[in-house]
């Protein structure tokens, strides 16, 4: 902290109006600090698809451990995709990128059937396809005017709710979830984030999320709440061993379902950089979204190979850019980086998930309110007079909320349907636009009001 105590006010004015373009360039001790708070933001959920799968597999705790290590690692080359780009490939905006939540129910039930290879076959066809469809999805672009993106901006941030209450419980299955010390505890670091953001200048204020987090484990360390003796525990470096389970090997039938996962991250994928694109003011047009599409699947089939998992925009990331304003993607590149040390380096990682659930939830209720917000903010540009587009955002939202309100609602549903349906984004995206296209056509429900008259 000693190097970011000597900017003074005029530099830090600087600062701010270099963090304004997806393109600016920030100094390197700004760039680790900003883009560890978006690390922070998503660690918890990076590391949960693994240890799922490896309890789903009864694998022992040396392959959990290189499951968590190679997901960080891979997590950090797919973010270094999308944010810098190469070619056609990555989207060049603050993109993080982590596993989709989509591909657990497939990956465990080709894992039962067929073991480790097949589901790492299957991953690597399916990111495959992934990189040659995406010219052909990207030109879905058209279906998605201001009414669709600002509904499916809603409830990406509606939907990520529940995982901030829960966190800010203590976390689902903790036999102290809900007790006053979790509560108090994520409650105090929503007090800390909201105070540093208002009172604070400039660089710190934007730090809000990270100050918050790190004070937050701070005061539970004492509380004696959380320890670091999992640091102790862990060892210095991990070897990312391509094809550690095995060469793959490819069943038809699993790769069609980890083919319609994609197909679903592609949607997911669509609805966060169109999400992404307008905090940031980069219009994602169908180049773009062609681009940042190949890279999730360039990067799934880097996940296949590396012992990973299905990578798609980590959604919690983007209340982060709205809650900060820092828009330059080399701080969400910058992430890409720590996250390949933290792969690199286990005692890291470790420090890293000693952060209590409760502090993350406390932080999380900022972060993911402010994409309801930006949806909110959307939906205000559009007009919904004299149209259809009042009765979209409401059944949109509505069936968005079925999988939060009832968790098991789709449970007797064919396994292929509950991927699309147990998930209140992609469901809720969806049905935006078939409403649309239904109420409103191909070219209607983009009207914008006319603000002068307004």
């Amino acid at each position: 902290m000693g190097v970011i105590s000597r900017f003074d006010v005029g530099d830090i004015m600087t600062d701010q109006k270099q963090m304004n373009t997806v393109d600016s360039m920030l100094p390197i001790p700004q760039l680790f600090a900003f883009g560890l708070q978006h690390v922070l933001a998503m660690y918890a959920g990076a590391v949960a698809v693994p240890i799922i799968v490896a309890q789903a597999m009864h694998l022992p705790v040396e392959d959990l451990i290189r499951l968590i290590t190679a997901d960080l690692f891979t997590c950090g080359v797919a973010t270094l995709i999308q944010t810098l780009g190469f070619g056609n490939i990555g989207g060049r905006i603050p993109m993080i990128q982590g596993v989709t939540f989509a591909s657990v129910g497939p990956m465990a039930m080709i894992g039962a059937q067929h073991g480790m290879t097949a589901i790492y076959g299957a991953i690597i066809i399916a990111g495959l396809f992934t990189f040659l469809i995406a010219p052909f999805f990207s030109r879905l672009i058209r279906l998605f005017p201001p009414v669709v993106t600002g509904t499916i901006i809603t409830i990406i941030g509606i939907n990520l709710m529940p995982v901030a209450i829960n966190w800010m419980g203590g976390g689902v299955g903790n036999p102290q979830f809900g007790s006053f010390t979790n509560i108090g505890l994520g409650f105090l670091t929503f007090l800390i984030v909201v105070f540093v953001y208002k009172f604070a200048k400039g660089f710190f204020s934007n730090l809000s999320v990270l100050i918050g987090l790190i004070a937050g484990t701070a005061i539970a360390f004492a509380m004696g709440v959380t320890n670091f003796d999992e640091v102790g525990r862990s060892s210095w470096i991990a070897v990312i061993e391509p094809f550690y389970f095995g060469l793959p090997t490819f069943d038809w039938a699993s790769v069609l379902s980890m083919i319609i996962v994609m197909l679903v991250v592609m949607v997911e994928t669509t609805g966060d950089s169109i999400a992404i694109g307008e905090i940031v003011d980069k219009p994602i047009g169908r180049k773009e979204l062609a681009s940042i599409i190949r890279a999730d699947g360039v990067s799934t089939v880097i996940g296949g190979i590396l012992n990973s998992f299905p990578y798609t925009a980590f959604a919690q990331n983007v209340g982060l850019i709205a809650v900060t304003g820092v828009k330059s993607r080399f701080v969400v590149a910058a992430s890409g980086v720590i996250l390949i040390l933290l792969g690199l380096f286990p005692k890291l990682a470790a420090i890293v998930a000693s952060i209590p659930n409760a502090v993350l939830g406390g932080a999380g209720i900022a972060m993911f309110g402010m994409i309801v917000a930006s949806g909110i903010r959307s939906l205000g540009k559009v007009s919904f007079e004299g149209n259809h587009n009042l009765m979209l955002v409401a059944i949109s939202v509505g069936v968005a909320m079925i999988p939060i309100a009832a968790p098991n609602f789709y449970a007797n549903f064919p396994a292929w349907a509950q991927i699309i349906l147990k998930s209140g984004i992609t469901f809720g995206s969806i049905m935006a636009i078939l409403l649309n296209l239904l109420l409103n056509g191909v070219n209607r429900g983009d009207e914008i009001k006319e603000m002068g008259r307004r």
